[in-house]
């Protein structure tokens, strides 16, 4: 479920949040997100950000769905578990190719932390990401999750991608391309 579309507005928070560094947005969009979900997830729920391999985490400072992820857990009062999914290799950014590409690059890349897959055996999983565009990446996370044991995966998102096309790659918020304006 997504808190809602991708659009300008949309498009805008995410890139500054994500590769702008304006991480004070996490708190604004992860409430946005646990109002959209309400109550439909149940009080056992655990919440799992998205993982990013350890050099995009370098690279970048921050895993801007385990901030995400924070926010929806404190607001919901549910368990948060920030290092149960691991992405075991890097994988190339991840705009710029088309669905089977996506997939493709995510192929083995995400695992259940083996220390971890006991406290998701039987639980409700709410995923969170920031953007989904393909649902590549959540595919393949969700994959992991009940090859562990998950109960089910519920999958949260800041913004949601109508038609997936593939963003140029490096877009960020210095390097953007100008938008027509209706």
């Amino acid at each position: 479920m997504a808190a809602t579309i991708y659009g300008d507005v949309s498009r805008d928070m995410v890139l500054h949040f994500k590769h702008g560094g304006r991480i004070a947005l996490a708190g604004p969009m992860g409430r946005t997100i646990a109002a959209r979900i309400g109550d439909r997830v149940r009080g056992d729920a655990i919440v799992v950000p998205v993982p990013l391999h350890r050099w995009r985490i370098w690279k970048r400072g921050y895993n801007q769905s385990a901030m995400l992820g924070k926010v929806i857990a404190k607001s919901l009062g549910l368990e948060f578990s920030p290092d149960l999914l691991i992405r075991t290799k890097p994988t190339p950014s991840l705009g710029g190719l088309d669905p089977k590409q996506r997939r493709e690059a995510l192929k083995g890349a995400i695992r259940c932390n083996p220390r971890k897959a006991d406290s998701i055996r039987g639980r409700d999983v709410i995923l969170v990401d920031d953007v989904m565009t393909s649902g590549a990446t959540s595919d393949a996370c969700v994959r992991a999750l009940k090859k562990a044991g998950a109960k089910s995966a519920v999958i949260a998102c800041y913004a949601r991608v109508l038609h997936a096309q593939p963003v140029p790659k490096n877009e960020t918020p210095e390097t953007e391309r100008p938008r027509a304006s209706a």
